[in-house]
């Protein structure tokens, strides 16, 4: 590897603290609390310990996507202006685990629920060698969505991608990401703002895919006449919900699939938010019939055709695919749900009252086992360590066991979807 040498950032400590609030005057005058909604250019983002996005400009701060702006001292003791800040991931340290890092000039502030820890402010060469001072951003990228936990660390055309354990650096160039005032990872994506506009790009290569840059103030808060900010932007009522798959992956992931756009529902840190399917499977476009993982695999049903994707940070559509239903699962569509059981071979077919079960570990694959089912029609289905759930328009049946399903067992009580299942909002 080699070895990076950078300048020491020479300053003295004492200038820190008084760079973080202007020195006494007989007249202060009144700084003008900034509207984010204006299109304003962040310093700095990042989640807190409990997964609020906390958003900073000129010493003040927002936290969330939407609510007014409050001065930083108010919450993070010692520091005015910030130049960067991540939220560490380092699950085998929890003495470093998901402590947030600001940091001023050629200092770096650690912090935990707010509180500044022991040791710190340090200087940057000394918490983390090798990464220069004065950043532009930084972001954390835990083992999975790159290749070890790390962070990555912003300034000017220069991206220094610093491993955790190691704590080595590697620097890049990123010819199409612009040069990043901030950074947010936000549902395993990452987002390089520049101004008041975004760009995703990917963690490990830095490609950007898609048409960018957006207006963040259309995404990232609530502002009027903004995307989804707009006042006129209102989530269904949960009486209107109708969920098309869900599927929980093998990492604990659930997902649900409406119409074009997906939602993750495991996700109570970030939020619930909703997205077009394409965006994580871009081959799937136009929604989906049946969803289910087996196996660090996801199967996507659509139309006559299934879709294979392996799991993780970022989804593969296998090579070969799509096949078609007959091929891959042995039947013939249309298929109105599916589910796998975890630990199971099983992939549970519904079609109308008909309940196929197809051994997936056989080659070729062929119904096994055919039941008629109670339900005349099932939306999607979703089985997991806490039963089976059957969802039908806005409502949903659990069961214990799929040898519940069959039409001479005891009837089930629907349950109504509710706000606190996925983002929709009570009649």
């Amino acid at each position: 590897m080699t070895q990076l040498f950078l300048p020491l950032c020479v300053a003295c400590l004492a200038l820190v603290f008084t760079s973080a609030a202007p020195p006494p005057t007989t007249q202060t005058a009144e700084v003008a609390i900034p509207d984010r909604c204006d299109g304003i250019e962040f310093d700095a983002i990042t989640p807190d310990e409990q997964g609020k996005q906390l958003f900073f400009k000129d010493g003040f701060l927002w936290k969330g996507f939407r609510g007014p702006a409050q001065r930083v001292a108010e919450s993070f003791s010692g520091i005015g202006h910030v130049d960067a800040a991540f939220r560490m991931h380092r699950e085998d340290r929890t003495e470093d685990h998901d402590h947030v890092y600001l940091f001023q000039d050629e200092m770096v502030f650690r912090y935990f629920n707010q509180t500044l820890q022991d040791g710190f402010p340090k200087k940057v060469e000394q918490e983390f060698p090798g990464v220069p001072c004065h950043l532009d951003a930084a972001v954390e990228c835990p083992k999975g969505e790159c290749s070890a936990d790390s962070v990555l660390f912003f300034k000017g055309s220069e991206v220094h991608h610093y491993d955790v354990a190691t704590q080595t650096v590697k620097k890049k160039e990123w010819p199409e990401v612009p040069p990043c005032t901030s950074v947010l990872r936000w549902m395993e994506h990452y987002y390089c703002f520049q101004g008041n506009n975004f760009t995703r790009f990917h963690p490990v290569t830095g490609l950007v895919v898609g048409a960018y840059p957006k207006d963040a103030r259309a995404y990232f808060m609530t502002c009027p006449n903004f995307g989804h900010g707009s006042g006129d932007h209102k989530l269904p009522l949960c009486s209107e919900v109708k969920l098309d798959a869900i599927t929980s992956d093998d990492a604990g992931k659930t997902y649900f699939f409406t119409g074009p756009s997906y939602m993750r529902l495991d996700t109570s840190r970030d939020g619930k938010h909703a997205f077009p399917v394409t965006r994580m499977w871009p081959e799937v476009a136009g929604g989906v019939d049946a969803v289910f993982s087996y196996q660090d695999k996801m199967y996507f049903i659509k139309g006559d055709q299934v879709f294979i994707y392996l799991s993780g940070a970022h989804y593969s559509l296998i090579e070969g695919y799509p096949k078609t239903l007959q091929e891959e699962l042995g039947v013939q569509g249309p298929v109105d749900a599916a589910f796998a059981c975890p630990g199971d071979h099983t992939a549970h077919i519904i079609q109308g009252d008909q309940m196929k079960d197809v051994d997936l570990s056989a080659t070729p694959r062929t119904v096994t086992k055919a039941t008629t089912l109670r339900h005349a029609k099932v939306d999607s289905a979703l089985c997991g360590p806490d039963g089976l759930k059957l969802f039908v328009g806005s409502s949903y049946y659990e069961y214990t066991a799929t040898s519940e399903l069959g039409a001479g067992q005891v009837e089930r009580m629907p349950s109504p979807i509710t706000p606190s299942m996925m983002a929709c909002r009570r009649d």
